[in-house]
């Protein structure tokens, strides 16, 4: 029974807790509904009230359009009100563009006081309203200029409407109220419009402004009228000016107007007189001492990021062209400025593309994203940026180093004096055309001579200067080129610079810049960052002026000049590698050392093709050989590098003497040499001597790498197929070798051409008419490659040109082709200059970017460019086409051949190997020295056999004949005839494997059995059993061995051994 009732009990409260949330639930249905009720109820009254308004604000304007400027102010600002209560910008834009006509309108009315929409400012019971009101539709104003695209014909009429209502409310000067006694209400409506515009400029006004200004500007043409951007710029300054100034409104000038691309440039070509009031309040001088804070800079950097920091230093650099006094007051903060935006800059500067890297058209490879709608204004942009390595800037920035005299001898000071020629106060063209304006003074050659303190203020100011233009190189990548062209259009920069390194420092030149290296003080860096400059600008220089400008007129340096640039930088490489510091540089440091190199090297190479410095100037005398083998035994990376960098401070003998010993450590490594345990493996080939050149082309060709740097034996086939006489120790290999490369090297065989003038050997452009013609090339390059190999010196001489692509210079950034062309054809390299120096308009000539050539009996015509025979050569392109007419002359003509030759070449010399030596070098290396033969060093290295001796008759007959009766070719000849090589060994007879020997013989060759007892005896004695004067002198080049009968008669002597050279019958002649 309990449990019954406990079960009733239950189920009572569960019925009265469900009854209870029904009628909870009932009510917040009826709540929702009431609520939902009062929502849409809310909904369509305002909908109603909206379309009321909007039908009476449409009636408002739409009735009497004629004479709706007559409409009481009171009226225009009951309806604005109303307007602005139901505003939606996407609904009302036209009617918003009505009711600001019709305000504007009323401004323009005359002596009507009751109409100007201004005037209720002056109502006590209007006045706060009305401001609120004003502010209000000028913020709109705003928001619609955000949206506007001002190259949309409509949209620049709206432009003009909503400036115009901006212009007109943010000054009083428009207003008629103020006018006579009204005169007296300016300083409370000058308040008002502050008061406008501090709210304005809370909101984000110079924000509209930018986004305005770029979609107008940031454009190849801008689509902004005069009138819109004098409105814009006008109302960016008012601000400004209103605040006199303050940091904080010159920090949002500079970020959101400064920073737009280009902007000065258009003010300067739409409306100059703003940039006169920009002048009249001195700006530009504001900005720059706003910006010289660091931290004030770096908040606008970081604000802008990298684009647009480079578009305000464009607009910093054109404003500056512009005012050269502030430039010149404030140089040292201009300078500094630039400096820090530009270091900003490089941050995102990458060296390479990836994943994380833009392309920047100045910058290059950028790790940010590029607005990519600037790229449209980046030419007008780099046109800015073209102002800082202008004349005219450097000019100003560079005052105190342009301004020294370089004083004149004391010689020349006695000759009458000359005026000097202005030959900078006007710009020209283009660097060449000064090539012929001479200084008319001439001064002391430079050498270092110290004396400056370089702590001093004057020296710091030029250092900063360096930094900057430095800075700015590594900056601009893409148009470093450019920028280099400006800093080297004055001839007299770079030598006054170079006057101004030699008076650094007590001593002056290298011990203060090596001191530099080991202090990492921020002086030090500045020190070196001159010094790279310098080297960057002159190496720039010397690449692009011709060898008349350079040898002739000495177009900024003097020779001795160069003699004494080269000795000081040759020292800081050698001492920056041999002192270590080149081994753990990085960044600055390693700059600083490619810098420097490079102007090394462009001095070194142009006075290996045409010297301008004494013998063995470039060799280190503190240098010995020796202890430079034993660290390169060692591997010490100084050692290694000194090699890679500037082989030239050894002595050529040297280098020789290292390459001979690169080449025997690969024999000895590859098993090439004989020695107790193994002998190497040897390849025999038969040659017929009527079919050299097909029988070696086919038997070695086929020939593995390491078999042709391996022996090979020749058997040589007469023409009667007979075996011809005589045991192969390298003799006949080399015989074979010269007779064979003389064959592939013969003009006749149109394989190689001969230069004009001294008729040395390139790749013939036509060579293509052989079959497998590039096979015949890599075959040649192996030959050639194995000559070098084996030391075997063959006469060939090369077109040097030719020898700096086999070097491998040719892919080298300061290569020139130009430079080169001489090489090749010096009557072409004549004609391409006079184009080059040509004052006229060079399109009168009738030139196109095209090259016409007679192959063969037909005229051929090689466009030097894609569409180059339409392309007219003019004064612009005429640089251009010197250099494409010369890499094609000397390159792109010949590239499939030479790239043959020297794959062969290569496959047996390494390329490591032969960088150590220059052109003329590697031209030694190949043909021997071209000295005329050394007789007292041949005499000192022979040896005797068969009973002749140092002081036997027939010996000094023999030298007395070498030495007085041949010509230098007999003498050739000769050598040719003993040894097989016409040129002697390029380390001396000591190196002549196996040494000279002469030996007497009785007999002839056939019956020769070697060296008797009674032979020697006879031989010594000069006891002839017969006179043999019948007989001639034979020799058996594999001994390089001259055997010579026991003349009686000096006379006999001289005839038979002139006739047995002039023959060419191998071992066979007796």
């Amino acid at each position: 029974m309990f449990s019954a009732s406990q079960s009733s009990r239950a189920q009572f409260l569960d019925k009265a807790r469900q009854a209870r949330e029904e009628r909870r639930e009932l009510k917040e249905r009826e709540r929702a509904a009431v609520q939902l009720q009062a929502l849409v109820r809310r909904f369509l009254c305002r909908c109603r009230l909206q379309r009321e308004i909007r039908r009476e604000v449409e009636d408002f304007f739409g009735t009497n359009e004629c004479g709706s400027s007559k409409r009481s102010a009171l009226s225009v600002f009951r309806i604005a009100r109303k307007l602005l209560f139901v505003f939606n910008p996407k609904e009302d834009k036209e009617r918003f563009e009505k009711l600001c006509r019709c305000i504007l309108n009323s401004m323009d009315v005359e002596s009507e006081p009751k109409v100007w929409y201004v005037s209720l400012a002056l109502s006590k019971d209007l006045t706060l309203l009305w401001i609120k009101q004003i502010k209000d539709i000028l913020w709109f104003c705003c928001e619609f200029l955000k949206q506007l695209k001002p190259d949309i014909l409509q949209d620049s009429r709206l432009v003009n409407l909503h400036l115009t209502m901006l212009v007109t409310f943010t000054d009083t000067s428009t207003w008629k109220i103020l006018r006579g006694k009204g005169e007296t209400l300016r300083p409370a409506m000058n308040h008002i419009c502050a008061n406008i515009m501090g709210h304005l400029n809370q909101k984000g006004f110079y924000s509209v402004l930018q986004i305005l200004l770029t979609n107008g500007l940031a454009r190849s043409r801008p689509s902004l009228s005069k009138g819109s951007l004098t409105a814009i710029f006008s109302l960016a300054l008012r601000p400004v000016v209103a605040a006199q100034f303050s940091d904080n409104l010159l920090r949002s000038f500079l970020i959101h107007v400064m920073s737009v691309p280009a902007i000065m440039t258009h003010l300067a070509t739409l409306t100059p007189e703003r940039l006169a009031v920009m002048e009249s309040h001195d700006l530009f001088r504001k900005f720059i001492l706003f910006l010289s804070w660091e931290s004030q800079c770096r908040d606008v950097c970081v604000c802008l990021e990298g684009s647009h920091t480079l578009c305000l230093l464009g607009n910093l650099v054109f404003l500056g062209s512009l005012n050269d006094q502030v430039l010149e007051e404030e140089t040292a903060h201009f300078v500094g400025v630039l400096i820090h935006m530009l270091s900003y800059c490089q941050k995102y500067v990458s060296q390479k593309k990836s994943n994380l890297t833009h392309w920047h058209p100045v910058l290059g490879w950028f790790s940010q994203t590029v607005d990519y709608g600037l790229n449209e204004s980046m030419p007008l942009l780099t046109k800015q940026l073209q102002h800082l390595w202008g004349v005219h800037m450097i000019r100003i920035l560079f005052n105190d180093v342009l301004s020294k005299k370089l004083l004149e001898n004391q010689e020349i000071a006695q000759l009458p004096a000359q005026p000097i020629s202005p030959q900078n106060s006007l710009p020209m063209k283009n660097l060449f055309k000064r090539a012929f304006q001479k200084s008319a003074s001439v001064r002391n050659i430079l050498k270092p001579v110290g004396g400056k303190r370089v702590d001093s203020a004057e020296v710091q100011k030029v250092c900063s200067i360096c930094v900057l233009y430095q800075t700015t190189l590594t900056t601009l990548t893409q148009i470093r080129l450019q920028i280099l062209t400006g800093l080297t259009y004055l001839d007299d920069l770079l030598p006054k610079l170079w006057a101004f390194i030699c008076e650094l420092g007590p001593q002056g030149g290298l011990k203060l810049f090596l001191e530099c290296l080991n202090n990492d003080t921020e002086e030090s860096k500045r020190l070196l960052a001159m010094l790279m400059l310098f080297c960057d600008c002159s190496r720039h220089l010397i690449t692009i002026l011709d060898d008349i400008e350079v040898y002739e007129e000495q177009i900024s340096f003097k020779l001795e000049e160069l003699v004494t640039i080269s000795s000081f930088l040759n020292s800081f490489v050698f001492k920056m590698i041999w002192d270590g510091i080149v081994e753990n540089a990085r960044g600055e440091t390693l700059e600083l050392f490619h810098s420097v190199h490079g102007w090394l090297m462009v001095l070194y190479e142009r006075d290996c093709r045409r010297r301008f410095a004494p013998e063995d100037h470039w060799l280190r005398k503190d240098l010995k050989p020796s202890v430079l083998f034993q660290e390169l035994d060692k591997d010490k990376k100084r050692a290694q590098l000194l090699l890679q960098y500037i082989p030239h401070v050894i002595p050529h003998k040297n280098r020789v003497l290292l390459f001979r010993n690169m080449v025997t450590k690969e024999k000895e490594k590859l098993g090439l040499v004989e020695t107790s345990s193994a002998s190497p493996h040897v390849t025999h080939i038969t040659i017929r001597r009527s079919r050299m050149l097909e029988d070696g082309y086919e038997q070695l060709r086929q020939l593995s790498q390491n078999a042709m740097k391996g022996v090979i034996r020749v058997k040589f086939v007469n023409d009667l197929g007979v075996d011809e006489a005589g045991i192969d120790q390298d003799g006949v290999f080399k015989e074979f070798l010269e007779e064979i490369i003389k064959k592939v090297f013969d003009p006749a065989l149109n394989l190689f051409k001969t230069t004009s003038g001294d008729e040395r050997l390139y790749p013939s452009p036509t060579s293509y008419i052989h079959e497998n013609y590039l096979q015949l090339f890599e075959f040649v390059g192996k030959m050639l490659g194995k000559a070098v190999y084996e030391g075997i010196v063959v006469d060939v001489p090369f077109a040097s040109f030719f020898l700096s692509q086999l070097l491998g210079h040719h892919h080298s950034v300061f290569y020139s082709s130009v430079d080169e062309l001489p090489s090749l054809d010096s009557e072409f390299y004549k004609n391409l200059t006079s184009i080059k120096r040509y004052d006229g308009d060079i399109s009168d000539l009738g030139l196109t970017l095209s090259y016409d050539e007679d192959v063969m009996g037909q005229l051929v015509c090689h466009e030097l460019v894609p569409g180059g025979k339409t392309i007219p050569v003019t004064n612009e392109n005429k640089i251009s086409y010197i250099h494409l007419m010369a890499h094609f002359r000397m390159h792109t003509q010949i590239k499939s051949q030479t790239a043959a030759l020297i794959g062969g070449f290569r496959s047996i010399i390494k390329p490591e190997w032969i960088r150590m030596f220059s052109a003329p070098e590697l031209q030694r290396l190949i043909s021997g020295d071209n000295a005329e033969i050394d007789l007292e060093d041949l005499k000192k290295h022979t040896v005797y056999y068969g009973g002749f001796h140092g002081s036997h008759r027939v010996i000094i007959w023999l030298w007395d004949i070498l030495a007085n009766d041949f010509s230098p070719e007999e003498r050739a000849m000769f050598l040719k005839f003993v040894t097989s090589c016409s040129r002697p060994p390029l380390l001396g007879f000591a190196y002549l494997k196996p040494p000279f020997s002469i030996r007497c013989v009785e007999v002839s060759d056939d019956q020769d059995t070697g060296d008797t007892l009674g032979s020697v005896l006879r031989g010594f004695f000069t006891i002839r059993k017969k006179e043999p004067g019948g007989r001639l002198p034979t020799s058996s080049t594999c001994f390089n061995l001259l055997k010579l009968p026991n003349y009686s008669k000096k006379s006999i002597l001289r005839e038979k051994l002139r006739y047995a050279i002039s023959m060419n019958t191998g071992f066979e002649l007796s």
